[in-house]
């Protein structure tokens, strides 16, 4: 059977995920479309297939099978509708406000790793109108295999997350040290930003630019993560995919430290704290390892195959046991106004 895949999306973050679940589609020989209503990710779209933007031309596709990387979908477009997740769990919000809330719009979640799957498994018998389905994270498969890079001074890959309270973006005397560091010629620095961080807080990195210090204006950030020794960092959940490559994290106030991350919370510690990093202290390494093991234990770079699989085997199987979801009538008029489709 030739399967029609939509890949559901919103901001320009979910193109590097969408991207391995296409090349994966196009490789088992079925047929494949993005749908955007946003102009971001538009903009960088070109490179990445065909795109569908508007609600009208999503219907008529009629996809067998919904992938959506995003936290709601339209309940009007056809097909099963399955959540792959933006991002790794980071502890930016509570439970109930973050990654582990049920919006009633899913069939299927595709889980990254027993950290994920066991709260999602726990929540599937609570509510019992969804399946949960282990299968890693497609964005993470250009990771590997791993490599190892022999470089004359070590690269630090500085990341930060768009929220107020938890980004180090927003902190000046952060960016200064970071700026003094860079001068010194010790290290070569790179830096991502999220995109959707606020614009004098990227273009407070972009004024510090120097010829050991660059801005990337890129969603494509995993080569950036292989060029990389050790990463510099928030919050933000690009640290959980850049430690899947067994590199260290310096974090700076973390919202939850643990072993494997570095974490600091004063400026004065940022030198001491990168040079150790640079070291690879064997208690962080094995906490790394361990932390690897819960939250993404996949390193085949196949976790696409396994959704694809996972969604074909799912769509043609028995799904009577499951409950019918909400109504979510609220939710459901909230992406109609979005999308501005009204029809019955």
């Amino acid at each position: 059977m030739n399967y029609r895949f939509l890949i559901y999306i919103s901001h320009t973050y979910a193109l590097p995920i969408g991207a391995p679940l296409q090349k994966e589609i196009l490789r088992q020989g079925f047929e494949v479309r993005w749908f955007s209503e946003l102009e971001p990710p538009k903009a960088f779209f070109p490179e990445h297939g065909t795109l569908i933007t508007d609600a009208k031309s999503s219907i008529e596709y009629e996809p067998h099978i919904v992938l959506t990387i995003t936290n709601e979908v339209a309940d009007f477009i056809p097909g099963l509708k399955v959540q792959i997740f933006h991002g790794f769990l980071a502890n930016k919000r509570s439970n109930k406000k973050g990654h582990f809330r049920i919006r009633g719009f899913f069939d299927l979640y595709c889980t990254q790793g027993p950290s994920t799957t066991k709260p999602f498994k726990e929540l599937q018998r609570k509510y019992k109108h969804f399946e949960v389905i282990e299968t890693g994270w497609s964005k993470v498969d250009p990771l590997f295999p791993l490599e190892k890079n022999f470089k004359a001074r070590p690269v630090i890959l500085i990341s930060s997350t768009f929220s107020h309270k938890l980004s180090l973006a927003y902190n000046d005397l952060v960016i200064k040290e970071i700026e003094r560091l860079s001068k010194l010629g010790k290290w070569e620095f790179k830096v991502i930003l999220h995109p959707k961080l606020a614009k004098d807080k990227i273009e407070a990195f972009k004024a510090i630019q120097n010829e050991n210090l660059t801005y990337h204006d890129t969603t494509d950030i995993i080569p950036l993560f292989k060029k990389a020794d050790i990463m510099f960092a928030d919050t933000t959940s690009a640290l959980t995919e850049f430690i899947l490559q067994q590199k260290p994290v310096v974090t700076f106030k973390n919202n939850k430290p643990g072993k494997h991350f570095i974490d600091i919370t004063e400026v004065s510690e940022i030198a001491d704290a990168l040079s150790l990093a640079l070291t690879r202290p064997k208690s962080v390494m094995a906490a790394i390892q361990h932390y690897i093991d819960i939250t993404h234990p996949y390193s085949d770079g196949k976790s696409s195959q396994r959704v694809i699989n996972s969604c074909i085997e799912f769509l043609n199987s028995d799904r009577s046991y499951l409950k019918k979801k909400p109504l979510n009538l609220i939710r459901k008029f909230k992406v109609r106004k979005q999308l501005n489709y009204f029809k019955f």
